[in-house]
């Protein structure tokens, strides 16, 4: 079924126009209304189209691409269609990689615009150049999903319309468009008709339907099965796919589980949810999905984090009987081989499987409810023993702090994070608020980009003020820790500047911690560069605008985090954290102790 599309906003002819304000008008009949950059003089006709048509579209100025590429990469994440990020050549480019890499691992929907050199300048390695389609391109493994460059201002409809289709059609991904300075500035001349190119119509993304007989194939296994486990995840889902997905699980009293960060898939409340299938999964939850007889994933692509390195599942060929289901037949086959490949976006997916008929009785019942019940085990907070006393560096109980988020956090929040530890307490503790309630709760990164939640909060408070049409937007939370902070903290001046709200819960252990846990782990006591030195985190937040605290203690922390609700700007809740606690299961020492005893 073809996307359908909408009518196109007429090009403003009332001065010349050039290619660059074409170009934001494009971006207009796709219905972007953000866009995020770091400026640059090689798209200056480009800023010049922003502030033509500023009434339409704004212009988010970031502080350093790479946290303009996390913005963009949070908007595709929260509306499905692509975040469109602006950056300068050279420099600019690669700032901006981090974003796109980013964007292809999570399937997210992307458009990366590069202002580049003047045509007459090419292959000279003229100041910042770079090939773009070597450097983002298919034999890059991992960036964007297609690189092209536009000559022509005449075709800057085309290229815009394309990028937008295939940013979104079968597996969501990034794209980049390539912007010549002198391509950019030409004056756009009628045709022999007296027309000027106009912007093409909105585009929709294809639905790719299941087969029918793949289904009823489906349906024969699970009639066959006696312990099936649903693995959910990947891009491209709405609110009404998830609401399909649940009624499927529950005409089938199915176990669900999330995919690794892609935890509000489905509603952790929900008395058939199993917990996340992703990095320091439960241990209960990883034994179920290898004793499961029949796995159906739904949506994720199945890497290494979802699959345990590729254990929970051996690759190629999984012990249990294995149906993936995909948006992108390139996925399908390509690392497991699937018992039944199903090629299907998720909205089409959803909806044929939740009208499959489902038997009166299923003999998994008790399976699927013991699968809820070591997902609420698992909530009850780990006994640590070792921990040492209170000392000058804190000590902090992590699952009180989450358990104030659960309580004073209203349902629709958006929760942000990097990659560091620190994520793991909101992974294991935290209940997400399911996509089918209408909203999408968690931004995080499945690449593990350090870096990513702070940016991320700010692009979601920014996106949800005129969504709400109140000029309030919705509570946008992040926890980082330090040295995750420090590598986008600077997009608090962008929060700032554009009236934005975010609360950053930042956990300063003093520390790289992941990789201090790995690094005790293979070489105990052999402790090289992950100490840190850090700043006066709070008084650095005030120098941005944002109110700035720090605590200690745990009992602190709630009558905190209702002030920072309250207040209007934003705010950095910096805790103390103690070194030790290293993860919610264990302590460094422990695990020094057990290395230096093989």
């Amino acid at each position: 079924m073809s996307g359908m599309q909408t009518s196109t906003p007429t090009l403003d002819t009332s001065t010349p126009a050039l290619a660059g304000h074409l170009l934001v008008q494009c971006l207009i009949a796709q219905g972007v209304t953000h866009a995020f950059g770091v400026p640059g003089e090689s798209y200056l006709a480009v800023l010049d189209g922003f502030h033509r048509y500023r009434d339409q579209i704004r212009f988010i100025i970031n502080r350093q691409e790479g946290g303009a590429a996390f913005m963009a990469e949070a908007q595709g994440k929260l509306t499905g269609r692509p975040g469109i990020c602006f950056v300068t050549r050279g420099p600019g480019a690669t700032n901006a990689s981090i974003g796109v890499h980013t964007a292809f691992q999570d399937s997210t929907p992307m458009v990366l615009f590069i202002g580049d050199v003047a045509s007459d300048q090419r292959d000279r390695e003229a100041f910042q150049e770079m090939d773009y389609r070597v450097m983002f391109g298919p034999s890059a493994l991992g960036m964007a999903k297609r690189v092209e460059r536009i000559d022509d201002a005449k075709r800057i409809p085309e290229y815009v319309a394309r990028a937008f289709a295939t940013a979104m059609n079968g597996r969501p991904g990034p794209v980049v468009l390539v912007l010549p300075e002198d391509m950019l500035t030409q004056v756009l001349v009628p045709d022999a008709a007296g027309q000027l190119p106009q912007p093409l119509a909105r585009v929709e993304p294809v639905e790719a339907w299941s087969d029918p007989g793949a289904l009823r194939d489906l349906r024969q296994l699970l009639l066959k099965a006696e312990r099936p486990f649903v693995i959910a995840g990947g891009g491209g889902w709405t609110p009404q796919a998830a609401q399909a997905l649940q009624r499927f699980a529950e005409n089938w009293r199915l176990p669900v589980g999330n995919a690794f960060r892609f935890q509000d898939t489905f509603d952790n409340h929900h008395p058939q949810y199993a917990g996340d299938v992703g990095i320091g999964i439960n241990p209960a939850l990883a034994k179920r999905v290898r004793d499961s007889d029949l796995i159906i994933a739904i949506g994720p692509r199945l890497g290494e984090m979802t699959t345990g390195g590729y254990t929970l599942l051996q690759a190629p060929k999984a012990a249990q009987t294995l149906v993936h289901i995909h948006a992108s037949a390139e996925e399908l086959n390509r690392v497991y081989q699937a018992d039944l490949a199903i090629h299907a976006n998720m909205r089409a997916a959803a909806r044929s499987l939740e009208v499959l008929t489902a038997p009166v009785n299923v003999p998994w019942e008790a399976w699927t409810q013991a699968c809820n019940a070591d997902y609420q085990a698992n909530l009850v907070p780990s006994v640590i023993a070792d921990l040492p006393a209170d000392n000058e560096r804190g000590l902090v109980d992590m699952p009180h702090v989450i358990a104030c988020l659960q309580k004073h956090l209203p349902a629709d929040a958006v929760l942000t994070n990097g990659a560091g530890n620190f994520a793991s307490w909101l992974h294991r503790f935290y209940r997400y608020t399911g996509l089918a309630a209408g909203h999408k709760t968690q931004l995080a990164p499945t690449n593990g980009a350090m870096g990513y939640g702070v940016p991320a909060g700010i692009a979601a408070a920014i996106l949800s003020q005129e969504a709400t049409g109140s000029g309030q937007s919705r509570v946008a939370f992040t926890i980082a820790g330090d040295g995750d902070f420090l590598m986008n903290g600077q997009e608090l001046a962008t929060a700032v500047q554009h009236g934005a709200k975010s609360i950053i819960l930042l956990l300063n252990n003093g520390m790289y911690g992941t990789i201090r846990m790995h690094q005790e782990r293979e070489y105990p006591e052999h402790v090289a560069g992950t100490a840190l030195a850090n700043p006066d985190f709070s008084a650095l937040a005030r120098a941005y605008g944002y109110a700035g605290v720090t605590i200690r203690k745990s009992a602190d922390f709630e009558a905190e985090l209702l002030a920072a609700l309250a207040r209007p700007q934003g705010t950095v809740i910096e805790v103390v954290l103690e070194p030790e606690l290293i993860s919610t299961r264990g302590t460094l020492q422990s695990l020094t102790q057990n290395a230096l005893k093989r």
